[in-house]
């Protein structure tokens, strides 16, 4: 038993070693989306820290089943959002989830803007608060689907502010921000790409952002935490390995992809997007997963959320 032990350990060292002597793939949901985005980006100077190319993979929705299902060697990597930790308390019967990975690193973080109609008479996330308390059931925030950043962030300031207000979905975001600039809805957590030409032009008002911290992306404009304590809903995008993967490779990978992920011209162009670069620790990454699990699966259960 223990010799079977120390041969198993003696192939991993030798298989780190030589890591890597091929070509990688990350695994990706479809083309065109953020993720997408995110992973094209980052496999080129990926594949020249490695020594090696590094394949995009668009998969869609069977992108984590297959790289679940992948060898445990560093050669498939999966990059995906919040979808792989929150969609089991969302959908029964899920096929694979964040059990089925090892977390190598945190690659991005996107805020989402509070913004409201310019006839709302609140000025800040406090004086939404108290207009929302002073009347309960009067004013409706859009959303622009089922469980996606938008509907949660919005579940979550409910929540957590102890408000009642109405909750008016819509089929997509062009629609929702359609009907929030006519005034038919009052308030959105909108993605920044969306709603900030909106901004700019004065259509709609802008309160705050929904990150824990404030950003050098919208200077000088406020978190919903600094009025509501704790509050956080970002969406995240992280590298992941088929649970399994030797720690000596996790730790090569997590090494580069932080190198790659600070690179000026990388920074600049998720930058560009209104996109914040993280690039943490597999232990960190894990932390936040399991934090976001503590804090989103009671709201996502509340609020009876389901996926689309």
């Amino acid at each position: 038993m223990a010799a079977g032990v120390w041969m198993l350990a003696g192939a991993q060292i030798a298989s780190a070693q030589s890591y890597p002597n091929t070509h990688l793939r990350i695994i990706t949901a479809a083309a065109g989306g953020g993720s997408d985005f995110a992973t094209r980006l980052i496999a080129g100077p990926l594949g020249a820290a490695l020594g090696q190319q590094v394949i995009v993979e668009n998969r869609g929705l069977l992108a984590a089943d297959i790289a679940a299902k992948a060898p445990a060697d560093g050669y498939t990597l999966l990059l995906s959002g919040q979808t792989l930790w929150l969609l089991p308390f969302m959908r029964e019967n899920v096929a694979s989830n964040v059990g089925d990975f090892a977390p190598v690193t945190t690659a991005t973080e996107t805020f989402n803007i509070l913004v409201v109609h310019p006839t709302v008479p609140a000025a800040s996330v406090r004086a939404l608060i108290d207009l929302a308390r002073a009347r309960p059931d009067a004013l409706n925030f859009a959303t622009s689907g089922n469980g996606n950043s938008v509907h949660i962030a919005g579940e979550l300031f409910k929540a957590m502010a102890g408000i009642r207000v109405l909750r008016i979905n819509y089929k997509g975001a062009s629609q929702a921000l359609t009907e929030l600039i006519a005034g038919q809805t009052q308030f959105m957590f909108g993605v920044p790409g969306s709603v900030m030409a909106h901004i700019k032009g004065g259509r709609l008002r802008a309160l705050a952002i929904t990150s824990a911290r404030p950003s050098a992306l919208m200077p000088g404009l406020p978190t919903v935490a600094q009025a509501l304590p704790g509050y956080e809903a970002v969406s995240r995008l992280a590298v992941f390995a088929p649970a399994g993967t030797p720690a000596a490779i996790i730790m090569r990978l997590n090494r580069e992809l932080v190198r790659v992920l600070n690179l000026p011209e990388v920074k600049q162009k998720f930058h560009e997007s209104q996109i914040e670069v993280v690039g943490d620790t597999p232990e960190a990454l894990a932390a936040l997963i399991n934090a976001e699990i503590a804090t989103t699966a009671k709201v996502i259960r509340d609020a009876g959320i389901r996926a689309e």
